[in-house]
């Protein structure tokens, strides 16, 4: 695993990398092939704690055999949309970059808020949570968050053993864990860090990487809605602390925008502190809806 490049342009690069490896993921490989062909790339940006912990996850061939089952269950038996270690790299730098966004306008992460710990702790948990969503899926996608709960909770005390002592260890586990059952549909974030994963989550749509199901092949508002995404853009925003800016190729990507990302948004603690703005960039369909504003509202839905 490699963590050089710490800056938030590497964070774009990355998603755009991993976007890239699925087609080559895709092909059918034995678990051992699998594992070797998995190198992930997550900015650590100075932050020793967390650099240690991707090193150990980088070497840790049981983990990355979980995403492995993980995307076997997804893609080959259900035929739904990718979760391996492509999903979750994703993720991770997504998050990272929405907490790093949330810090730089001085909003505190909840485990400084509640805990007095620091950002680099947050940072630890974005990422933990961000890695280890999913490997409930090589259980069953049927509740694969309590899946996913069960097996990560030995193995991070394991990764975080000479990196915590007690009662710091504890806190950083229990607030994945938390952060991993709130990604569910109806889940109730109840931390920054928990409520960055479910938007982290929604947000690796781009190149047809659609979070909502769909069958392979068949024509429906998924497929087509989930097509359209081309980039997923993550910056300063003008009233608020994020801007993410969707570039779609064709209208019916609203349908991810509003269908989605407005689901996962809302409820997520991160309402008041994120503005989204879809746009078409092909010239047949800017008369049509050249731009569309997300309305969020604040926590409570208003």
């Amino acid at each position: 695993m490699s963590s050089d490049g710490d800056t938030d342009q590497a964070i774009d690069e990355v998603i755009e990398e991993s976007i890239a490896l699925e087609s080559a993921y895709a092909t059918l490989l034995t678990p051992t092939e699998a594992v070797a062909a998995m190198h992930l790339r997550v900015p650590a940006r100075g932050n020793r704690k967390l650099r240690r912990v991707l090193e150990k996850i980088g070497a840790d061939d049981q983990i990355k055999a979980w995403w492995h089952v993980a995307n076997v269950n997804a893609v080959a038996r259900l035929e739904i949309n990718d979760h391996s270690w492509v999903h979750v790299q994703i993720v991770a730098n997504i998050a990272l970059k929405l907490l790093r966004q949330l810090t730089k306008h001085g909003v505190q992460p909840s485990l400084v808020h509640d805990y007095r710990l620091t950002a680099n702790e947050s940072e630890v948990v974005v990422v933990l949570a961000s890695l280890l969503h999913d490997i409930g899926m090589s259980v069953h996608r049927r509740d694969h968050e309590d899946w996913s709960l069960f097996l990560a909770e030995p193995k991070m005390r394991e990764l975080l053993e000479d990196i915590y002592d007690e009662p710091d260890r504890t806190v950083v586990v229990s607030e994945v864990l938390q952060a991993i059952t709130s990604h569910r549909a109806d889940g109730e974030p109840l931390s920054v860090e928990a409520g960055i994963l479910r938007v982290a989550d929604a947000l690796d749509m781009a190149k047809g990487r659609s979070r909502i199901p769909f069958e392979r092949g068949s024509v429906s508002i998924h497929s087509l809605s989930a097509a359209a995404i081309d980039e997923v853009r993550i910056g300063d925003g003008q009233a608020r602390p994020i801007r993410v800016e969707i570039v779609m190729n064709n209208s019916s990507g609203i349908y991810q925008v509003d269908g989605l990302l407005k689901a996962k948004l809302r409820g997520s603690g991160l309402e008041s502190y994120v503005e989204v703005v879809a746009r078409i960039d092909t010239e047949a369909e800017k008369r049509l809806v050249p731009v569309y504003h997300l309305e969020i509202g604040g926590p409570d839905g208003s």
